[in-house]
């Protein structure tokens, strides 16, 4: 029997790829962290596709992305993001990075380098994305399709405390500013922008916890 292919899109620090994680882990599914894909490349062109000014090149970023390798790997239990053979699943969680992906992500160029390299490991069926366009574009045709989304208050509350665990230094009142930035810009790019899929189930988990919101997805899938 085929296993069911599940998209999570929604905003940021709405849990998309935690809670993920622990579904795929109850479910028997291979999870694929899309936004730390984006964040990978960011990171790439922040080290190494500068122009003299300290802004990316995209250009640049463009002509190099032969370079770039990403793939998760198992480690210590965890499922990390290794770049070019690299563990920097800490580095792509950076207030640096959180800041230039959306600018990332809405390049054609590298959303179609991406793109490929999803749809084939779904193909298999057993797959549980999340991201941003995943019920919309990458998957349309996913068995089962989820939307997340909360408050700016509670997002930020989760965040900074995210970046404080990570021992990232940040400011509450940045966290916010960079929160309702990218979600403008991820909304409002021409290139597969952030919305919900008119198939995909709606969930506001401001008021969940974390176990309240993987219970209720999970009282959706009931052919499983």
């Amino acid at each position: 029997m085929r296993k069911p292919v599940i998209a999570i899109d929604g905003y940021s620090s709405t849990g998309k790829s935690s809670i993920s994680k622990v579904i795929a882990e109850r479910l028997g599914l291979v999870h694929m962290d899309t936004g730390a894909l984006y964040r990978g490349i960011t990171y790439f062109a922040l080290q190494n596709c500068l122009n003299e000014s300290g802004e990316i090149d995209l250009p640049l970023l463009f002509s190099n992305l032969n370079e770039v390798h990403l793939e998760f790997s198992e480690l210590e239990n965890e499922l990390v993001l290794l770049l070019n053979g690299k563990d920097v699943s800490k580095e792509i969680r950076s207030n640096e990075v959180t800041s230039q992906v959306s600018l990332i992500a809405c390049q054609k160029e590298v959303r179609d380098f991406l793109m490929e390299t999803q749809r084939s490991i779904a193909a298999k069926g057993g797959v549980i994305m999340d991201g941003r366009d995943i019920g919309t574009v990458v998957l349309p045709n996913a068995d089962y399709k989820f939307f997340l989304t909360a408050s700016i208050e509670e997002r930020t509350k989760r965040r900074f405390l995210e970046l404080q665990g990570l021992g990232m230094p940040s400011e509450e009142h940045e966290v916010r500013h960079n929160l309702i930035t990218r979600d403008k810009i991820d909304s409002e790019r021409s290139v597969a922008p952030l919305k919900q899929a008119d198939d995909a189930i709606l969930i506001d988990n401001s008021d969940l916890t974390k176990q309240e919101t993987i219970d209720l997805i999970l009282s959706f899938i009931k052919d499983f």
